[in-house]
């Protein structure tokens, strides 16, 4: 079975385990998280992401705060000279964007583990970096595309890999937005409360979409959507 989840933004790890058993998850099945495992909460979701490091059959899809805490990570360097000399405008402008998306908590996390374990940082980086901006699966006869954000200033005829980054990881569709008819898109980055009350702490399914980013930033739940028969598992 193939599992999906999306934006746990620092969830506890033991609640998302605790989600996991719900679905009856095993190794013998796999997950995919949709980015935005950090920030904004608890010890910045470094926990979820060492945990995901050490398990094969979990997958990250990277999203824009990790794609922030990428274009920052020269703060995660030793201090040097050369160091401070490169910080420019254009790193005060990373930082300060990262920091005022909730990077706080993340960034103290880090700062500890570097003291505790200086290789670990190096690996977390590394992890993280390796992370593709969308994936392909098909499951029966179903295609399915699964990215953080969907898809800005989609075009049919476009081929997925000449979506600019940003298209994937900061976009935010509308309702009345149509996808591919032959291939069934799965994203978050936008709560499903942001469309409207009646859509909080459940996805939302469209013919040709579903956002299953139930809105862990502000401290709801996450949830998990079984790809095989769309089956979706809630912690409330």
């Amino acid at each position: 079975m193939i599992y999906v989840t999306s934006d746990l933004h620092g969830f506890p790890l033991s609640g998302f385990l605790h989600l996991l058993s719900l679905a009856e998850f095993s190794g013998k099945d796999e997950l995919i998280v949709l980015g935005d495992v950090i920030d904004r909460n608890g010890d910045g979701g470094i926990d979820l992401l060492r945990w995901m490091m050490v398990h094969s059959n979990v997958r990250l899809i990277l999203g824009n705060h990790e794609g922030m805490m990428l274009s920052c990570s020269f703060l995660l360097d030793s201090i040097t000279d050369q160091m401070l000399a490169q910080f420019d405008p254009l790193r005060m402008n990373l930082l300060h964007t990262w920091l005022a998306n909730g990077a706080e908590p993340t960034l103290e996390t880090l700062h500890a583990m570097q003291q505790k374990n200086p290789g670990f940082v190096p690996a977390l980086l590394s992890y993280v970096r390796r992370a593709p901006l969308y994936e392909m699966r098909r499951i029966g006869n179903r295609q399915f595309l699964l990215t953080h954000a969907g898809l800005g200033h989609f075009d049919p005829a476009r081929p997925i890999s000449a979506y600019a980054p940003d298209d994937l990881l900061w976009n935010r569709p509308s309702l009345e937005d149509v996808y591919f008819t032959d291939i069934f898109t799965v994203f978050g980055h936008t709560p499903t409360i942001a469309y409207g009350p009646e859509y909080a702490d459940r996805m939302i399914l469209t013919p040709t979409w579903a956002d299953i980013d139930t809105g862990a930033s502000s401290g709801r739940s996450p949830m998990l959507l079984r790809l095989d028969d769309m089956k979706p598992f809630y912690l409330t």
